[in-house]
């Protein structure tokens, strides 16, 4: 469970928000991709158009090896697309950048550096291009708070569970103030039980700071548990099929018929009649 935030910290940590309550809007417009292989062309991403609005948490569900993790690479600038374009809040998506962070399936938390200094990586480099604001020291404090792991900021990597370890990986994203979390399947790896608890830790931390989420998963019940909007992609090269608004409000309950309704509308989407 998420620690509960001192008026105090809590206060810093909004202050330090600024755009990154309202969040990016992002848009893809007409995007295609494809890879070359052994000499051969492998289309990835066919005509892909999508926006995600500020503040909007959105799923994006198809079927394995179907392009999801390619157009989170598109977003997030570490690849550019072979054909249309991206937008964040109007402006040309032309490589990464601070305000759209990453969080991977593998936390990938350096073993050598303790809890604190893993999620200090974002204000470090800022300091290092003269580019840091307000304090470094309150603002990975702030992070380390609002996911829980106050008690464990001296902890190295391998003294971490699972789950503690993605939520580091959750606080050094945080501590960037972004405007837009990409999460590329953060939860795949855990266990089923720690997973429900870092899910209901995510809505929390997303309904703190607003800003905008764009997340891929292969778990139906994850992506509606978590989203306001499901995007589901076809087999390869990916297309949109059907985009599902999610207007259940939180908290929300596993069991709650609209979102076992949704399901059901989600699955025949993919093609699975259960």
């Amino acid at each position: 469970m998420v620690t509960t935030s001192s008026p105090a910290t809590s206060a810093h940590v909004a202050s330090n928000q600024g755009k990154a309550r309202d969040g990016a809007r992002i848009d893809v417009r007409h995007v295609s991709h494809r890879f070359a292989m052994r000499g051969e062309t492998l289309p990835v991403l066919d005509d892909i158009s999508l926006s995600v609005e500020p503040g909007e948490f959105v799923a994006l569900l198809g079927p394995s090896g179907c392009g999801k993790s390619t157009l989170l690479r598109l977003v997030a600038g570490l690849d550019k697309p072979a054909a249309g374009f991206l937008q964040a809040n109007g402006e040309p998506i032309a490589g990464p950048d601070p305000s759209r962070v990453v969080v991977f399936q593998d936390p990938t938390l350096f073993p050598w550096r303790t809890v604190r200094d893993n999620v200090g990586l974002g204000p470090e480099a800022q300091r290092a291009g003269r580019k840091g604001r307000g304090n470094a020291a309150e603002r990975i404090d702030a992070a380390l708070e609002l996911v829980g792991l106050s008690k464990f900021a001296d902890a190295f990597p391998h003294q971490l569970s699972g789950g503690m370890a993605q939520r580091a990986a959750l606080a050094r994203a945080l501590v960037n103030d972004p405007q837009l979390l990409v999460l590329d399947e953060p939860f795949g790896k855990l266990d089923s039980l720690t997973r429900i608890r870092m899910q209901g830790e995510l809505v929390r931390l997303w309904q703190h700071a607003r800003f905008s989420v764009l997340l891929v998963t292969h778990d139906v019940e994850e992506a509606l548990y978590l989203a306001n909007r499901v995007i589901v992609l076809s087999e390869r090269p990916a297309r949109i099929v059907a985009q599902v608004r999610n207007d259940a409000p939180y908290p929300r309950h596993r069991d709650d018929p609209k979102l076992v309704a949704l399901r059901r509308e989600v699955l025949a989407q993919l093609g699975l009649d259960v």
